[in-house]
């Protein structure tokens, strides 16, 4: 690389054919061989800083033919050249003309088409051209500089073929007249170096040029003229570069000598400077060039016109020839041109002339939008990968400068990435939180690319980034138990219920399959009873479930899905076995006796109306409506005499018994439940009304059994007991009266003296009837009915229609054997009703035992 500097730099100054200049030229030249050593010392020193920073650095000369050999890529990055291909080897250039590319055989860099350093750097002292190269696999850059030489491809040109020159005749000998600019648009030794004048004794020629700058040649007048003596002189003008071999070009130059007109027009400043917006309006004056001629008439009319004008600046400018104003005929572009140098002459109408130069500066307003290229990138990124992972690498560039060339990036924070500032303009977009599809599968990240010019222009490039799937979620199901209630007898392979897993993967990490947990019931496997279709969850009964067998099964049902690994969840199944009306009413009392005879119930004839004959006792092992049963008189051989509780099952007396009432009544009672469709049973029931229940139980004994001696002793017997019970019971019933009437007489004594009250009229008396149906209801009180097999009994409110109790024993226990666990009160104009649910201790079941004896 450096053997190549050093022979483009190190080129012989002189070519043996050259033209020797004339001793004008001597001087300048010899400044230009010791600025030229100075450049390449720097040039030298820079390559070597370049080596050590890790730039890669080339130089080859213009116009190389496609293909030719630049540097070794290759070498120079430490890889083999098969390796470009298989690590992603690319070149990345800005520019939208690609100069250069890579041999993937050899691993050089090779120029991919003719260069032309005068197209592609101008008038530059150096032509450099940078890009990048970039390794795919590792998203890492490595810039490259690759200088383009000057070759002498280039003749020196003068802007017109013939040039007329008008000087006074007494013009004094040292006059300077300008001539037109040369343009040589190769650099260095190969620019324009001399200038040779055909041979004359009037005229010779002299170059001013700034440093480095231009160079415009002078003509100078030796000697005085003569207009009578030669009016026109004709010379040949040559220009002549350094290059080898040497290039030339010339111009014809027709020098007038005029008439004495001793003024010429001067400017009022050698240079006009002026800065406009690149913006501007096309047609819009810049400034006013203005150059004054002290003579008169005609040789005081100036006029002006562009020197050094080329066809593309023409285009932007115009100078109006009579007043000297510049305008703008084409729109401006700093991105093209910073400034711009005009060479304005001013000539009289006899010729004399003056020049000034005209800068205009362009200023770079924010008329460019940043560009987002995207570089190298992927499509797709595992939701499981690591923050800091790169997921695109692009470039960003604005052709503006300064601020108005700052480019910020920035994307939306909302989103799990970040940007990575990288070389040159370079971003990487990486991740900066761990990714989860199931939330957002699918990202469009905008990435915003913003100038800092005013008002600031912004560019928006969008990325789309599908998130790839793992399998980190487990199916879920939408209750962690279930209840499930199905009616028993069953159809056997019947479906029954279904549960669903969802899982939020995708794919085969979403495919769900279900099972039951192994377990057993009543010793039996739950695989025995319920049964699940693996894939779509639905559970079928395996046998007829009964209720009265057992009430509800719990299983356990496991969901798993088919990712690596697989993932599962579980959820519990409480199956309830809904009760049908599949038992009839089973009737436990009266009971069907074992030697076959009949049942009688025995009634008094005297009996009033209501009076609790018997009771039917039934249950049913059903539950729930199923086992709510009601009684109804299906057939009585007297019709209207008894009445049957629907509720309870008590059979009453409907009316009074009549002389013509036979002493033995038939009664069939049937027992219907609830349920859908109802099942029922019936009862036949013997009544036997007497007059005299000890005698008729004796009769009933001789008629029945007239041979059973033991079986009247038992009824004597029965029939004493059930006279001292009376008496016992007599004397209760006395002693509670007394109770009864004391209270009442304390609480009236209580109301006369407090006041209060006065408007309550209660009743303060409970007669014998009342206190004889209280203790017949009590007597008669007991499990009406039950309401499943396990006899839950169920005691219903007590009777109380036949009694009135008075307001002063509301809320107070009585002297008896019967406890209150429940009361409450309801007060209805001027009488105050309580009711009270007892508990019987030990009196009912005796004394309904005793007063069916006595009956």
């Amino acid at each position: 690389m450096l053997r190549i500097l050093s022979e483009a730099h190190l080129s012989p100054l002189h070519h043996p054919n050259e033209v020797p200049e004339e001793p004008v030229m001597a001087a300048p030249q010899r400044r230009r061989l010791r600025s030229s050593g100075l450049v390449l010392l720097f040039v030298l020193l820079e390559l070597l800083w370049g080596a050590r920073a890790g730039q890669m650095r080339y130089a080859i000369p213009e116009e190389l033919d496609k293909g030719s050999f630049v540097g070794n890529v290759a070498k120079d990055l430490g890889l083999e050249p098969q390796e470009l291909a298989e690590r992603g080897v690319r070149l990345i250039s800005r520019g939208k003309t690609q100069l250069f590319a890579l041999n993937p055989r050899s691993g050089g860099l090779v120029t991919a088409g003719r260069i032309d350093r005068e197209e592609l750097c101008a008038q530059r002292a150096r032509c450099l051209v940078n890009f990048n190269i970039l390794v795919e696999d590792k998203m890492n850059l490595y810039p490259i500089e690759v200088e383009i030489m000057d070759i002498n491809d280039n003749t020196p040109q003068f802007l017109k073929g013939e040039l007329e020159v008008k000087v006074l005749e007494n013009a004094p000998p040292s006059s300077r007249f300008p001539l037109m600019e040369v343009y040589d648009l190769d650099v260095g030794n190969n620019s324009l170096q001399s200038f040779k004048l055909s041979s004359n004794s009037h005229f010779s020629v002299d170059v001013q040029s700034d440093a480095d700058g231009p160079k415009y040649p002078e003509l100078v007048l030796e000697e005085a003229l003569d207009r009578e003596g030669a009016a026109v002189h004709h010379l040949v003008l040559t220009a002549m570069d350094g290059g080898d071999p040497v290039r030339s070009g010339v111009v014809r130059i027709q020098v007038t000598v005029l008439d004495v007109n001793d003024n010429a027009p001067v400017f009022t400043k050698p240079v006009y400077r002026v800065s406009v917006p690149e913006n501007l309006p096309v047609g819009t004056p810049v400034l006013s060039v203005n150059a004054t001629d002290q003579d008169e008439g005609i040789h005081a009319e100036v006029t002006y016109s562009f020197v050094k004008i080329t066809q593309k600046i023409s285009q932007i400018f115009c100078l109006n020839a009579l007043t000297g104003q510049i305008s703008t005929c084409g729109g401006l572009d700093y991105e093209d041109s910073s400034s711009y140098e005009l060479d304005v002459e001013a000539q009289d109408r006899p010729g004399l002339r003056d020049r000034a130069k005209v800068v205009i500066t362009t200023l770079d307003v924010n008329d460019n939008v940043p560009e987002v290229v995207v570089t190298s990138g992927s499509r797709t990124v595992a939701e499981n990968a690591p923050p800091g992972t790169v997921i695109a690498l692009f470039q960003v560039h604005d052709r503006d400068s300064g601020l108005n060339g700052v480019v910020t990036c920035s994307i939306s924070r909302s989103v799990p990435f970040e940007l990575e500032k990288s070389i040159d303009n370079y971003y990487r977009l990486v991740t900066n939180a761990v990714l989860d599809r199931e939330q957002v599968s699918l990202y469009n990240i905008t990435v915003t690319a913003t100038d800092r010019g005013t008002p600031p222009l912004s560019m928006e490039t969008s990325i789309s980034l599908s998130v790839a799937d793992t399998n980190d979620n487990p199916p879920t199901f939408s209750h962690t138990s279930y209840s499930v209630y199905i009616p028993e007898n069953n159809p056997r392979g019947a479906a029954i219920f279904s549960v669903t897993a969802l899982d939020p993967d995708s794919s085969e990490n979403a495919q769900v399959t279900y099972s039951l947990a192994e377990d057993t019931i009543h010793e039996a496997p739950v695989s025995s009873y319920v049964s699940i279709n693996s894939d779509t969850g639905v559970l079928y009964a395996l046998r007829s479930f009964d209720y009265e067998q057992f009430q509800n099964l719990q299983l356990r049902v496991t969901a798993r899905d088919s990712g690596d690994p697989p993932l599962n969840s579980n959820a519990s199944l409480n199956l309830f076995i809904l009760d049908q009306n599949d038992n009839v009413p089973e009737i436990l009392y009266p009971s069907i006796p074992t030697d076959g005879s009949t049942g009688v119930e025995l009634a008094p004839r005297s009996a009033e109306p209501g009076y609790l004959v018997t009771k039917v006792v039934a249950v049913d092992r059903d539950s729930g409506q199923n086992a709510w049963l009601s009684y109804r008189l299906l057939k009585a051989s007297e019709p209207g005499l008894f009445a049957v509780g629907v509720h309870t099952g008590e059979v009453r007396t409907a009316r009074a018994m009549l002389d013509r009432d036979v002493l033995k009544q038939s009664l069939v009672v049937a027992v219907q439940d609830h349920g859908q469709p109802p099942l029922s049973a019936t009862v036949t029931l013997t009544v036997a009304v007497a007059d005299s229940i000890p005698d008729d139980l004796a009769d009933l004994s001789s008629r029945e059994s007239p041979t059973n001696v033991d079986e009247s002793g038992l009824t004597l017997y029965l029939v004493v007991a059930v006279a001292a019970v009376s008496c016992v019971f007599l004397a209760f019933v006395i002693m509670l009266l007394v109770l009864r009437l004391r209270r009442w007489h304390t609480k009236h004594l209580l109301r006369a003296s407090g006041g209060g009250l006065s408007s309550l009229q209660a009743s303060h008396s409970v007669g014998v009837d009342g206190v004889r149906a209280f203790l017949q209801t009590y007597s008669h009180e007991v499990s009406l009915t039950a309401d499943s097999g396990k006899s839950h009994i169920i005691f219903p409110q007590p009777n109380y229609a036949d009694t009135l109790i008075s307001a002063e024993s509301c809320g107070k226990s009585e002297p008896l054997s019967i406890q209150e666990d429940s009361a409450f009160c309801k007060e209805e104009d001027t009488f105050i009703q309580c009711w009270t649910k007892p508990t019987l201790n030990f009196y009912p079941t005796e004394m309904r035992i005793l007063n069916k004896c006595a009956l």
